[in-house]
């Protein structure tokens, strides 16, 4: 006979919490923001270059650069932390110390495939 699933309540519920809170939080700060009127670019604008000497701080574009240079940056720490993860990822701990998951071309785990299969493929 099996018995009804019951709630364990106690201190590992908090992390959950708070991020509830928190969802809450930018739900409610996103809801009531206002954002201005989009302005476009003008036909003629090369969106490249302006990008370019935005980044190089010259006045030389037709598009003002502050608000690209925000969001590059803003994609190149999103890039950073991400490949930083997958590194972080890719690596086991392997008595005690981290090694590289395929540094040997993939040798050792073909080798416990074997072994484990008990035959050669």
């Amino acid at each position: 006979m099996t018995t009804k699933p019951e709630l364990k309540l106690g201190s590992h519920l908090v992390p959950g919490l708070a991020a509830v809170a928190l969802f809450a939080v930018f739900a409610a700060v996103f809801l009531r923001a206002s954002f201005g009127e989009p302005t476009g670019f003008p036909a003629d604008a090369n969106i490249t270059a302006s990008i370019g000497y935005a980044m190089f701080n010259l006045d030389l574009g037709a598009v003002g650069g502050e608000s690209f240079l925000v969001a590059f940056i803003l994609i190149a720490v999103a890039l950073d932390a991400a490949l930083d993860g997958a590194l972080l990822l890719a690596k086991r701990e392997e008595d005690g110390s981290m090694v590289t998951m395929l540094a040997d071309g993939g040798r050792r785990v073909r080798d416990r495939l074997r072994d484990d299969e008990g035959g050669e493929s």
